[in-house]
């Protein structure tokens, strides 16, 4: 993260520094999260020396994850607090004494009383300017550096104002004498604060999804020692195998299985599961959730990257760096934009000098701050944080925030069947074999290959072969039935080598019947065979069961008008019964990973915006492929790596709130935008005919930024409030 940036500017600037670094390859930085992500060279360079390249531009880098990171915003808060603090006072006083000069008529207060009036109003506008205005040092840096960034016109327009108000009240008698501004000067950084720290404390609570998950595992732990006793040691040291003791209200540090205790555990961040759910001794626990209740120790499993926690870090990282394409654009023009403003204000100023010096100043000053784009900026990224918020609270990670944005147009959703519209426990309800093979050695061998996928059939099988050897006594011989040189073929199945003493390797086969060379049988369950050197072995039927909320959300997709389909690797019986059942009547089956992509590329190619939503290792290719990509909570790691938007629920059901958010989103986006566009279409020529003054600019700019962050934060209220939005059941056109 980065402390010190106030908008797209900066984040610009920071990139153009980065990537000057010898050996930074790339360098994303967001203007809405602070937040940024540096791909570089250990050969070429350091992370110290690249976040030292930062300084001289006056922000300072820090690790996403550091420790202190939180108390340095807090400290950030505070001291914009004193800023604003020390503002609003000073304009009280100021504007008590300007007061009288705007109510009296002339003559009436003495030219002594006045003139020392403007020296009261000079020596409390100087607190103003040399510790509120503090906030905007970036711009003296900017200038230095010949940078540029929104701060510089406001920079200026306060600079200008203090100046020539400071000139007239030094020498009452010169151009500048006939009127100070100190009142429109520490009014407008007053006006220009309030708007900053509340932009602040809402860019963090839109955050605040991403700060909880980051914060969630323990600095220690204590850990069981050889002699019995615990020890208090630090996360970071723990292994794959010790076990640790987790006591009410701490989080579990690593995923791990539980072997003595029973309590409550809060997986409500991390899977979306509202309720807290009961574990007890055999049962696994994740990292980051929490232990309500009960003592419970814990045989870590998993630590590090290969955690879920850690996974999911990664995914609400990936978003909170993601530029949508509209912020990139508003980044492009950012700075072109800034030119103008200046060019446009040394021109209203230029205009007005013959006819009075320090009425041009002002104006020149009031186009400065009323035309500062802060508002443009935060119109695209705040909407999508705040949404992106929303969605992680309800179990769903946004990977790319520009997927909010392609959501919003879709026309037509593609499901997988296996583990999407069905779940993915399956059970094995009868299997056939050839003559001479029993169906206990069939399941053993199948089981052995199956272990080695991640698919959902191929945990069926395994978990089935493992409770059959376990009730006859065979575990231990089914354990030890290794396989060599195991290979899965996406879409098709799994092979490997069984090596017997005194025999040649046999290569066996699990999968499909085209895999295996296995005879055609009609049925409605969901079918894998098993198959060695000499052909087909023995096929599996296994029942699978359709999700609950299946139907309810492809009726809702409906009524959105989505077109619906299905696409999967299983028989194309088995496909059409859960499809039917489901409600979809496009629905193919026996479909590789090409056929499946090649049948997204087609409806690419009639124009139709397609959504894509898996969660197997077939599904890699066509997840990269679609416009907006679903995986499943449970997803393989490819799946997820290809996807858009994680479903970490496990449900469907927020698949539907998802869309109608992306719609919402982009609304508010639009509505943004308009409102920035009008508010300078408006503002500018008052401002440039001299009717604005820099107070009223700075009003009108803060409340502008206000105003486009406090819609965009409508997207972070209750999904039935969405749901009542009139034009919700239709795609944006």
């Amino acid at each position: 993260m980065f402390e010190g940036m106030h908008c797209a500017a900066c984040a610009i600037t920071l990139e153009d520094a980065l990537r000057a670094v010898p050996g930074v390859q790339s360098a994303q930085i967001s203007g809405a999260s602070h937040r940024g992500q540096i791909v570089w060279s250990a050969e070429l360079t350091r992370p110290s020396e690249w976040m030292r390249a930062v300084e001289p531009y006056g922000y300072k880098a820090l690790p996403a994850n550091d420790a202190h990171a939180h108390a340095l915003r807090r400290d950030e808060a505070r001291r914009m607090v004193w800023r604003w603090s020390v503002s609003a006072m000073c304009m009280m006083q100021v504007m008590m004494y300007a007061t009288p000069a705007y109510l009296s008529e002339p003559g009436d207060i003495a030219a002594e009383s006045m003139h020392l009036l403007r020296w009261a109003s000079w020596v409390l506008s100087l607190p103003v300017m040399f510790f509120s205005c503090a906030l905007f040092e970036n711009a003296w840096r900017d200038l230095r550096d010949r940078q540029i960034s929104m701060d510089l016109p406001v920079a200026l327009g306060m600079v200008v104002t203090f100046v020539v108000s400071t000139l007239g009240t030094f020498e009452p008698h010169g151009p500048f004498g006939a009127e100070v501004f100190f009142d429109s000067f520490t009014m407008f950084v007053f006006f220009l604060l309030t708007g900053r720290w509340l932009e602040l404390r809402m860019r963090d609570r839109t955050a605040g999804a991403l700060e909880a998950v980051l914060n969630r595992l323990p600095a220690s732990v204590r850990k069981l020692q050889p002699d019995g006793s615990w020890e208090l040691m630090s996360v970071r040291r723990l292994q794959v195998g010790d076990v640790i003791e987790v006591l009410p209200g701490e989080a579990f540090a690593a995923d791990g299985l539980v072997l003595s205790g029973q309590a409550q555990v809060d997986e409500a961040l991390l899977t979306g599961e509202s309720r807290p759910l009961p574990r007890k001794a055999g049962d696994r626990v994740i990292a980051g959730s929490h232990n309500l209740s009960g003592t419970l120790q814990v045989k870590i499993e998993q630590m590090g990257a290969s955690t879920r926690y850690a996974q999911i870090v990664a995914l609400m990282e990936s978003a909170a760096v993601s530029k949508p394409a509209l912020a990139l654009m508003v980044d492009r023009w950012a700075k072109p934009f800034l030119v103008a403003v200046m060019l446009a204000a040394f021109g209203a100023a230029a205009y007005w000098w013959p006819t009075d010096p320090a009425h041009a100043v002002m104006v020149g000053v009031a186009v400065l701050i009323v035309t500062c784009p802060c508002a443009l900026s935060l119109a695209t990224p705040a909407a999508m944080l705040a949404t992106a918020g929303a969605l992680a609270r309800s179990g769903v990670l946004v990977r790319r925030l520009s997927a909010l944005q392609h959501l919003a147009g879709i026309d037509t959703v593609i499901f997988d069947k296996t583990g999407t519209l069905t779940r993915d426990a399956f059970e094995v309800v009868r299997i056939h074999t050839r003559e001479g093979v029993c169906e206990a050695q069939a399941l053993d061998l199948a089981g052995a290959l199956a272990r080695h996928s991640l698919h959902p059939v191929s945990r069926a099988l395994w978990s089935m072969a493992r409770r059959q050897a376990e009730a006859e006594g065979r575990w231990l011989d089914l354990e030890a039935r290794t396989l060599h040189n195991v290979g899965e073929q996406a879409g098709q199945g799994v092979l490997g080598t069984l090596r017997c003493p005194g025999q040649e390797g046999i290569l066996f086969r699990l999968g499909s019947a085209a895999f295996c060379a296995a005879p055609p049988r009609a049925s409605q369950h969901l079918q894998v065979s098993l198959a060695d050197a000499s052909g087909w072995m023995a096929t599996f039927e296994l029942a699978e069961e359709i999700r609950s909320e299946a139907a309810r959300v492809v009726r809702q997709l409906n009524q959105l008008g989505l077109r619906l389909k299905v696409l999967s690797g299983d028989g194309q019986a088995a496909v059409t019964q859960v499809a039917h059942a489901v409600g979809i009547s496009d629905a193919q089956g026996s479909c590789s990973p090409q056929h499946k992509l090649q049948a997204l590329q087609a409806l690419q190619a009639q124009g139709h915006k397609v959504a894509m939503v898996g969660d197997g290792l077939n599904d890699g290719p066509v997840l990269a492929g679609a416009d907006v990509s679903f995986a499943l909570g449970q997803a393989v790691p490819l799946a997820q790596s290809k996807s858009d938007f994680v479903l970490m629920v496990g449900q469907l059901d927020v698949l539907v709130s998802t869309v109608q958010r992306s719609r919402l989103t982009l609304r508010i986006v639009r509505q943004n935008l308009w409102w920035s566009a009008i508010y300078n279409a408006a503002c500018v020529p008052l401002a440039v005919v001299g009717w604005l003054p820099a107070w009223a600019a700075g009003l009108g700019m803060a409340l502008s930024s206000l105003g486009v962050v406090l819609n965009a934060l409508r997207l972070s209220k209750a999904l039935p409030e969405i749901l009542t939005q009139p034009d919700s059941a239709h795609p944006p056109t």
